[in-house]
């Protein structure tokens, strides 16, 4: 014998209790943690986290207003996003353009290309730095061109954040490069066929048709390789761990190393909530062209 149980639901409630099991996850895994860590910036914990912090106000924000090193990071953190983001957003598009090619064995240099996306970024700084020490393959590459001293890679405060930019570019040049193949293919091929009876052909034809029809990737890409150079931290904490002097340490390994080094968590907190701000305005940016590609 069966039951049936009828529920008068309305209709336009139920794609939201389908949402609801992932929004009950999202809210225990992100959202109350993140309510959690802003309350902890207003609050400081005396010498004991195991008991309950006391309101301090604004006290940990004057603190990181006065605070040299976070400065510091804050530069280098915006010296990543000038430095990564316009080579990953023109790069990989120049490297889109020649794997679109129709050519025998084409497929093998996507997958070469976009094989460093699919490697550890653990493996990948511990390879990287090893070639950069000072008898590494590098230098001794060097050496051999007649430079009688290597390149103090990851050991100079004037080079070491490059040398991290360099492992960070080469492991998304790959990825961005499928998200520009994939806007690629989508163009008609009769348009290029249209530009060469005009006299647009080479290289001549990507600037009057690819570029323009792109758009929507560029700034995509633009956006999220932002949004990821903001966020970088295993390449530095691998290869260099903030050094030297500071000269490579991010926002988030300084926030790391606040938190989980030196225990001073609401201080922490308190650089997440400035670096979430950041991070929350690309974010809303990137969304804005999700809905509106013709920005």
């Amino acid at each position: 014998m069966t039951v049936k149980i009828a529920l008068n639901i309305p209709p336009k409630i139920i794609p939201y209790l389908f949402l609801l099991p992932a929004l009950l996850m999202l809210g225990i895994t992100v959202f109350f943690p993140a309510l959690q860590a802003f309350a902890l910036s207003f609050t400081q914990y005396d010498y004991d986290i195991t008991q309950a912090p006391t309101w301090i106000g604004l006290e940990n924000f004057q603190r990181l207003a006065k605070d040299p090193v976070f400065w510091k990071t804050l530069q280098n953190t915006f010296l990543y996003l000038i430095v990564v983001v316009p080579i990953l957003v023109i790069f990989p598009l120049i490297l889109a353009i020649l794997v679109n090619q129709k050519l025998k064995g084409i497929s093998l240099f996507r997958m070469a290309f976009y094989t460093p996306v699919v490697i550890s970024m653990v493996v990948a700084g511990i390879a990287w730095k090893a070639l950069y020490l000072s008898n590494g393959l590098l230098n001794q590459f060097l050496k051999q061109l007649g430079f009688s001293e290597g390149i103090p890679w990851l050991t100079s405060p004037q080079i070491a954040i490059f040398s991290v930019m360099a492992v960070t570019i080469w492991k998304g040049l790959g990825y961005y490069m499928v998200i520009y193949l994939a806007g690629l293919q989508s163009i008609p091929h009769e348009l290029y066929e249209a530009a060469a009876i005009d006299g647009s052909d080479g290289w001549r034809k990507h600037w009057d048709i690819t570029i323009p029809l792109m758009r929507p990737y560029l700034l995509l890409v633009g956006v999220i390789s932002a949004i990821a150079a903001t966020k970088v931290f295993e390449e530095i904490y691998i290869m260099t761990q903030g050094g030297p002097r500071n000269s490579s340490k991010t926002v988030v390994y300084y926030l790391y190393e606040r938190a989980f080094q030196d225990l001073d968590i609401n201080y922490a907190c308190t650089m997440g909530l400035i670096l979430f701000l950041v991070i929350l305005v690309l974010s809303i940016i990137n969304l804005k062209i999700s809905q509106n590609p013709t920005l």
